[in-house]
């Protein structure tokens, strides 16, 4: 069950890519590289990263003199408020408004609406793919050094891809059973207990079985030797109980049967239920948390429906030790028999240290964080950049025309305003007498003094109810 084709072999190439000058790759066009541990595939991410983040920062790009930086880099300009077609909360040189209650539209509560925009602020932050650290086009015509940038962002999705890649190889190659190590381990750890037992009328009640059981504490030995006086030809039986790593149980001679298994890890167990309920079609149609069990499920389980989380603490009693290896053998003092050795070959499953090491790869985080840091610098930056590029826009606009800009600009902040304030109808026109000579202002008239009416009754309403009681 062990050959060496399920083993993967190191990759006999040692060239090393040279497409991107910033971060050296290993080869991975002829499968090698399957072990990458952790420190190279986390710290080659990292690397990137660092360099994305200090190409944003310093504008520093291989090959520019160590004190240059790009253009866009120093002092941030901007105008005074915010820019161009923004939302700021008032007009620049205004006070804040004060708006009447009766003129604004009714809305929620406003505590509930400002938990919504965190939640939502919440999600959008978690929502940040590639896509948000691309450079827009425009800035990258303004800055050319930008490119550079742009090269190591195209180089870290390729090396997610690759480390994606090679995570999904070691999964599958973890399915795979593998040829064990070189690593030579004691004849004894392959042993939970051992008993021999002798010929117990020869050696008598007391002195016939010789026991060994492994404790925390124990020792490991390359052998085990026992001595008995003697000089006829003893029969002896060794029992061995394997040392099973994860541990193994047999199974009730029914359950066996209907599964086919005889001894197995619980994990394999309840992995082969569920494929015969799969198989048989017994999980529910209506509620899938349960099975409906057929006649040989009743015969184990003893009931007609049962959930499949119960399965396993049911199973406890349908699980037994395993048996253990049984060797008869014949202990002779005969001087002419020539076979004074005995060899029995016993199979053993081991844990190949390889397949820990890959494990432990794939269910490492340690570096998860540092690159989750370096990620979210990379995005505040690029925001930041984009902001910058909204307030240039700003300034050139106004050099270009001061008096349009500025008209332009209050119109959309009035605009804004507006939508902020959820301001009903237009101050301008309702300041004017015109306004309430319109047909519909002697219909509004009767309904303002119909409500106030109402309003005024239904307060004595509850005053006469107090003051009966």
């Amino acid at each position: 069950w062990l050959t060496e084709d399920n083993l993967p072999s190191p990759c006999s190439q040692t060239a090393r890519h040279t497409a991107c000058p910033y971060l050296p790759m290993e080869c991975n066009s002829c499968g090698g590289g399957q072990m990458a541990t952790e420190e190279t595939a986390g710290g080659a991410r990292k690397a990137t990263k660092s360099k994305l983040f200090e190409f944003l920062v310093h504008g520093v790009r291989p090959g520019m003199p160590s004190g240059a930086r790009m253009p866009h880099q120093g002092a941030p300009m901007g105008p005074p408020g915010p820019p161009f077609g923004g939302s700021p909360a008032v007009r620049p040189g205004l006070p804040a408004p004060v708006m009447e209650p009766s003129r604004k539209r009714p809305a929620p509560s406003q505590q509930v609406q400002q938990q919504q925009n965190v939640q939502n602020r919440a999600r959008n932050a978690k929502r940040r793919k590639m896509a948000d650290k691309i450079l827009p086009q425009r800035i990258r015509e303004l800055v050319p050094e930008s490119q550079a940038y742009m090269d190591l962002l195209a180089f870290e999705r390729k090396l997610d891809q690759t480390i994606m890649r090679k995570r999904v190889d070691i999964q599958e190659a973890l399915k795979r059973p593998m040829k064990p190590g070189k690593l030579k381990r004691k004849f004894s750890s392959f042993f939970k207990s051992l008993v021999i037992e002798l010929d117990k009328d020869l050696y008598g009640p007391d002195n016939h079985l010789v026991e060994w059981h492994r404790t925390p504490t124990t020792q490991e030995t390359d052998g085990f030797q026992v001595k008995r006086p003697g000089d006829v030809s003893v029969r002896c039986t060794l029992l061995l109980m394997l040392d099973y790593q994860p541990p193994q149980f047999k199974l009730d001679p029914r359950l066996a049967r209907l599964l086919g298994i005889h001894t197995q890890t619980r994990s394999c167990i309840i992995q082969a239920l569920w494929q015969y309920v799969k198989t048989n079609k017994l999980q529910d149609s209506h509620d899938k948390e349960y099975i409906n069990c057929d006649k040989y499920f009743q015969q184990i389980f003893d009931c007609p429906r049962l959930k499949f989380s119960e399965i396993p603490q049911r199973l406890t009693n349908l699980l037994l030790p395993p048996d253990p290896i049984v060797i008869n053998h014949v202990i002779s003092v005969d001087p002419n028999d020539q076979k004074k050795t005995a060899c029995y070959d016993i199979d053993v499953e081991v844990e190949d240290p390889l397949k820990s090491q890959m494990s432990s790869f794939l269910l490492s985080t340690a570096n998860q964080q540092e690159i989750a840091s370096l990620d979210n610098k990379i995005h505040e930056t690029i925001e930041s950049i984009n902001q910058l590029k909204i307030q240039r826009d700003f300034m050139l606009s106004f050099s270009r025309d001061p008096k349009g800009y500025i008209q332009d600009w209050l119109k959309s902040q009035s605009r804004d305003l507006k939508l902020m304030t959820d301001v009903v109808g237009n101050p301008e026109e309702e300041r004017r007498a015109e306004f309430y000579h319109e047909p519909w202002s002697q219909e509004a008239v009767s309904r303002y003094f119909y409500s106030k009416i109402q309003q005024r009754r239904q307060e004595l309403e509850q005053a006469l109810a107090v003051r009966n009681t």
